[in-house]
C-alpha cells in the first residue's frame, strides 16, 4: 500500500518501503525515481543494475545479499539524458528526536529553528541537509529544490507520529542549494510552499527558500554583550535613531541601489556615534515581498531580507554596530502576516497559522490574517522568533508591531464582526497570554534585552511585571504624547493657548509606564507631511517651531525615539523608494537642526537629571504650567545629584519676552546648557548672560531669574560655579 502512495505523493512513511529492508534474498534496496530510465547500486567499483518495478513506475530494486554498512550511493540515468549520482535519503534515521516533538508539541521549544526547517548537519557520517516541517493536515510532503528539478517524486518525507511534523535527510544538499515544499492537500489538489523556517530566501520577488549554513561570521562584541546582560536600568539613557534600511542612503550613480548591509555597517555606525544616538531601530528586517509595505507583511520571520545581502553580513552589521556602542532594536511583527499564497497562509490547506473564522483570523484594515495564539505550534514559533533574533542576531531588543491590534477582538471591527471571549469580553486573553509568555520567556533567558511595546491605548501596565498582571515589557510607546504634542505644534502660536493642555496632560499619566516617546516614521507618511512640514509659519517659524519641539522633546520624561530624516528637517514626506535628502545638510538651516539634535544626545548624556528619573516622579516638577496666554512653559528635571537640576523654559510664541521671570530651585548662579535658538542652530541668536538668582519665593520655587526668552525657543538652565570663584 505505502509503495502505491509513493506515486500520488500522499505516503506518510515512504521510509518503510524504500532505502534497505530485510527481505526473502536477505536484503533489498528500494530507489524510486521515475524522473529515471535507468539506476544503478554502486558498491566501490562495481555497478548494479536495479531492476524496475512495473506494478510501481519509476521504483527500482536490488536484492543484497548483506546490510550494506554506511551510505548507499546510486547512479541514475535521467529521461532528460543526464547522469546523476546520489546517495540514498532513505537508509537515514529520523534527525529530529521525541523529545523535540514533545517540547514543540506543548509550545516551549526555545531553540525550533534547531528542529525545523533546512539544517545543513552531518547524519550517520554523511554530510547533507535535514528538512523538516509543520503540517499536520497534509496528505503527504515532499521536498522541492534546485537538487531535484523540483520533482516532489524525488525526495518524499516522513511524518513523525501524531506531532504534525514531516522529515528527510538529504545526504550531499549543502548552503546556497534552492528549495520549497511541496504538499498534497485534502483537498486533492498540490501547493508549493517556502519553508516558514527559512532562515535565508532568494531575492524578491523570486520565493524560494535557501539552505543557510549560519556557522560563518566571527563574533567580536563579547564585551558590549557583557556589558549589557543584565536587566536594562531604569536610569539608562535611551536614545533610538529609527531606520528603514533600503532608504537611509542610496546610490544613485547605481540605478539608486540600496546600500548593502557591508556597505551601510561602518557609515550608519559612525553617524549614529556622531549623532549621539545610544541605539538604532530598524523597521522590520524579515523577509518580506513587498517593499511598500517597509517590512511590516513578513513572510519568512527567520530569514533577514535577502535585498541588502546574507544573514553574515547582517551579523556583521550589527557586530559593527555593537563595536561603537550602538544598540540595535528591530521591528518584529507577531500580529499578522500576509496572505501570500506561496507562505504561511492555508499553509497545510488549512488555517493552520491563522485562525478559520475570518472574525478572528483576518485584520480587516490590512488584508493580512492574523495569527492563531491558541495553538502550542504558533506560539512556539512566534517565541523560538524572538529568541531567534536575539541569540543567532544578537540583536538588543525588539519593538513590538500593533499591539493594540492584538490586545482586542473588536479592534477596528463593527458590532458583529468578531467574537467575544470566553468570559464575553473584547479582550484577546489568548494573545494576552501570548504577550505575556514571550517577555517571561525573554526576561529569563536575555535579561537585558529590550522588548518595546507600540501600543496607542489606554490598557493599563503595558510595562509591568507579569506576576503583577501587567504584559511584561520593558517599555511601551507614548502615542497620545506624540499625537497631542504634533497636534499642539501644528497650530498656529496665536491659537496654541486654547491647546496648552495638550502639552500639560501628559504628565498626569507619564509614570503609569516606562515611557519611549517617538517621533516616528508612521507621522511622516501618507499625507500627514514631514515634521518640518507640519510646523506653521514662514520658513524661519518652521525651522524654529521644529528646534523648540526637539529641545522639549529631549527635556520631557520618557525615551527618546527619532525617525530618520527628521534630523536634518526633510521638507517631503518619508519615501521608502528614495535615499534621504542628504543635499539639504549644505543649507544652513538643514545643518543646524542636524547639530542641535546631536547636541541634545551628547548634552543629555552628561546631565544625569534628563534620563535618571525618567520613571519617578520626583524627577519631574513644574514651574508653570498655566503659562497659556504667553504660550510658556517651565519646569524642572531632577537626577541624583540634586545640585545638577536642570530647569527647562519653553517660550512658544513667535515673540521675544524681554524680563521675563522663572523660578529656580536654588539660589547661585545659573547658565543657559541650551538654548535651540542659539545662531550655531539656525536660530535668531538671542541669547542670556550667566544669571545670579533672585532670593525669595517664585513660582513656589526659593529663588529666580529674570531672563529673555527667545522667540519660538526651548531653553535648558543649569547651575554654575560662582564665577567670581573661578581661577582663584
Amino acid at each position: 500500500m505505502e509503495l502505491q502512495k509513493l506515486q500520488t505523493q500522499r505516503t506518510t512513511d515512504p521510509h518503510s518501503v524504500l532505502g534497505v529492508h530485510p527481505s526473502a534474498a536477505a536484503f533489498s534496496l528500494r530507489v524510486y525515481r521515475p524522473d529515471a530510465a535507468s539506476v544503478k547500486w554502486l558498491k566501490g567499483t562495481v555497478a548494479t543494475v536495479m531492476r524496475p518495478r512495473t506494478d510501481v513506475p519509476g521504483l527500482f530494486e536490488a536484492a543484497l545479499t548483506e546490510k550494506p554498512t554506511g551510505a548507499v550511493s546510486c547512479e541514475a540515468h535521467l529521461h532528460t539524458g543526464q547522469t546523476v549520482r546520489f546517495v540514498d535519503p532513505y537508509s537515514f534515521w529520523p534527525t529530529l528526536g521525541e523529545r523535540d516533538l514533545h517540547f514543540f508539541g506543548e509550545g516551549t521549544h526555545q531553540h525550533l529553528w534547531k528542529m525545523l526547517g533546512a539544517r545543513p548537519i552531518t547524519h550517520q557520517g554523511t554530510n547533507g541537509t535535514a528538512f523538516s516541517v509543520w503540517a499536520p493536515n497534509a496528505l503527504g510532503v515532499a521536498v522541492v529544490g534546485s537538487f531535484n528539478s523540483w520533482d516532489g517524486r524525488v525526495h518524499q518525507m516522513r511524518a513523525l507520529g501524531s506531532s504534525g511534523v514531516w522529515e528527510i535527510f538529504i545526504p550531499n544538499v549543502a548552503a546556497g542549494a534552492l528549495y520549497k515544499f511541496e504538499l498534497q492537500l485534502r483537498s486533492g489538489v498540490s501547493v508549493v510552499k517556502a519553508d516558514p523556517m527559512a532562515r535565508r530566501t532568494e531575492v524578491p520577488p523570486l520565493t524560494a527558500s535557501v539552505v543557510c549554513d549560519e556557522t560563518g561570521h566571527d563574533w567580536r562584541d563579547g564585551e558590549y554583550l557583557l556589558a549589557n546582560k543584565r536587566p536594562p536600568a531604569i536610569s539608562k539613557r535611551i536614545s533610538i535613531y529609527e531606520v528603514h534600511f533600503a532608504s537611509w542612503k542610496r546610490v544613485p550613480e547605481q540605478n539608486n541601489r540600496s546600500l548593502t548591509y557591508r556597505e551601510a555597517a561602518t557609515e550608519l555606525a559612525e553617524y549614529a556615534v556622531k549623532m549621539g544616538f545610544t541605539h538604532i531601530e530598524f523597521l522590520p528586517m524579515a523577509e518580506h515581498p513587498f517593499g511598500g509595505s517597509w517590512g511590516y507583511q513578513v513572510t519568512s520571520y527567520y530569514a533577514p531580507t535577502s535585498r541588502f545581502g546574507s544573514p553574515d553580513d547582517f551579523k556583521y552589521l550589527v557586530d559593527t554596530l555593537h563595536a561603537a556602542g550602538i544598540g540595535v532594536i528591530i521591528d518584529w511583527v507577531p500580529g499578522h502576516f500576509p496572505k501570500d499564497a506561496f507562505a504561511l497562509a492555508q499553509f497545510d490547506g488549512t488555517a493552520l497559522y491563522e485562525h478559520a473564522d475570518p472574525r478572528k483570523g483576518a485584520h480587516p484594515d490590512w488584508g493580512t490574517l492574523i495569527f492563531n495564539f491558541s495553538r502550542n505550534e504558533v506560539r512556539n514559533f512566534l517565541i523560538a522568533n524572538a529568541l531567534y533574533w536575539l541569540e543567532e542576531f544578537h540583536v538588543d531588543g525588539l519593538r513590538v508591531d500593533a499591539v493594540a491590534s492584538m490586545l482586542y477582538l473588536d479592534y477596528s471591527r463593527a458590532a458583529g464582526e468578531w467574537i467575544p471571549n470566553d468570559y464575553g469580553g473584547r479582550e484577546n486573553t489568548e494573545a494576552i497570554a501570548f504577550m505575556r509568555q514571550l517577555n517571561d520567556t525573554l526576561r529569563a533567558r536575555h535579561p537585558g534585552a529590550l522588548v518595546m511595546a507600540e501600543e496607542s491605548t489606554s490598557w493599563p501596565q503595558v510595562s509591568g511585571e507579569t506576576k503583577y498582571g501587567g504584559l511584561g515589557f520593558t517599555h511601551k510607546w507614548n502615542m497620545g504624547w506624540m499625537h497631542d504634542t504634533l497636534q499642539y505644534f501644528e497650530k498656529d502660536p496665536l491659537y496654541r493657548n486654547h491647546h496648552h493642555h495638550q502639552l500639560t496632560f501628559g504628565l498626569v499619566y507619564a509614570y503609569s509606564e516606562k515611557f519611549v516617546l517617538p517621533l516616528s516614521h508612521d507621522e511622516v507618511v501618507h499625507g500627514k507631511k514631514s515634521l518640518l512640514g507640519k510646523m506653521p509659519g514662514d520658513d524661519w517659524q518652521k525651522f524654529a517651531n521644529l528646534r523648540a519641539l526637539y529641545g522639549l522633546m529631549w527635556a520631557h520624561p520618557g525615551r527618546k525615539l527619532l525617525f530618520m530624516g527628521a534630523e536634518i528637517a526633510q521638507w517631503s514626506e518619508w519615501n521608502h523608494d528614495s535615499s534621504l535628502d542628504w543635499h539639504l545638510l549644505q543649507r544652513d538651516h538643514h545643518a543646524g537642526v542636524q547639530k542641535l539634535v546631536a547636541t541634545l544626545n551628547h548634552l543629555s548624556a552628561h546631565e544625569g537629571a534628563l534620563f535618571e528619573n525618567d520613571d519617578a516622579p520626583a524627577g519631574f516638577q513644574w514651574v508653570q504650567v498655566d503659562a497659556a496666554d504667553a504660550n510658556v512653559l517651565a519646569f524642572i528635571r531632577r537626577g541624583r545629584n540634586a545640585w545638577k537640576d536642570i530647569v527647562c523654559i519653553a517660550n512658544l510664541s513667535p515673540v521675544v519676552r524681554y524680563n521675563y521671570r522663572v523660578g529656580v530651585p536654588a539660589g547661585g548662579f545659573w547658565s543657559e546648557l541650551l538654548n535651540t535658538d542659539d545662531g550655531q542652530f539656525g536660530g535668531s541668536n538671542v541669547r542670556n548672560g550667566l544669571q545670579n538668582a533672585i532670593p525669595g519665593l517664585w513660582n513656589q520655587q526659593p529663588g529666580s531669574i529674570e531672563i529673555t526668552l527667545p522667540p519660538l525657543s526651548v531653553m535648558w538652565w543649569g547651575q554654575c560655579d560662582d564665577p567670581r570663584l573661578i581661577g582663584s
